[in-house]
């Protein structure tokens, strides 16, 4: 199991446009957390765009990639959501919305040239986006006794997590943020001068 995950900043909006026979696709891509944020942000899409035919999204959540959805929103059926996942698969990213809203040209493209221009559109919004590697981490709480403090820093300095929370006085306490692949042996380390 890996520890690492990609996905988008949230600093920045990834944003595309792609034009097919007077139809307009207009991309865009968000970090996410939950479904929350994707509700909130699709809601948004919505009343801002409230006159074009078609607002399609796909998106990824977790490290594990394993909640994920596509909505082709009235295009025939995986001509639209599926190209948006599809792409958002390509890269390996997580924790990811691409939404693309279609204004209709009045020229109807057929299934493989509406495939095309949201897989088109939905690349160029990635490719205008900042991708990052991210590492999964494990919350770890302990305490130990005022005089362990300089053996405690000496394990956490040869594993450097981040540090949350500390209290340092007649019983002191920690949580730490490290990496999954460092947990065990974090825990094993400070088990073992304790």
């Amino acid at each position: 199991m890996t520890d690492e995950y990609k996905t988008i900043t949230g600093d920045k909006i990834g944003e595309g446009s792609y034009t097919e026979s007077k139809s307009r696709f207009l991309a865009f891509a968000h970090h996410v957390d939950n479904i929350d944020d994707i509700k909130s942000l699709l809601n948004q899409y919505k009343k801002t765009y409230y006159d074009a035919r078609h607002i399609c999204y796909a998106y990824m959540l977790g490290n594990e990639r394993i909640v994920f959805r596509a909505n082709d929103d009235g295009e025939p059926n995986n001509t639209a959501g599926k190209p948006l996942l599809g792409q958002i698969n390509s890269k390996e990213l997580t924790d990811i919305l691409i939404v693309v809203v279609r204004y209709y040209g009045g020229i109807k493209l057929g299934t493989s040239r509406l495939t095309v221009a949201y897989r088109t559109a939905a690349a160029l919004a990635i490719e205008n986006s900042i991708i990052e590697v991210l590492q999964v981490k494990k919350n770890f709480t302990f305490s130990f006794p005022y005089e362990k403090t300089k053996e405690v820093m000496k394990i956490l300095k040869e594993i450097s997590p981040e540090i949350l929370h500390q209290n340092f006085e007649q019983e002191c306490s920690m949580t730490v943020a490290v990496r999954l692949r460092d947990a065990v042996l974090l825990e094993t380390m400070i088990k073992k001068i304790l």
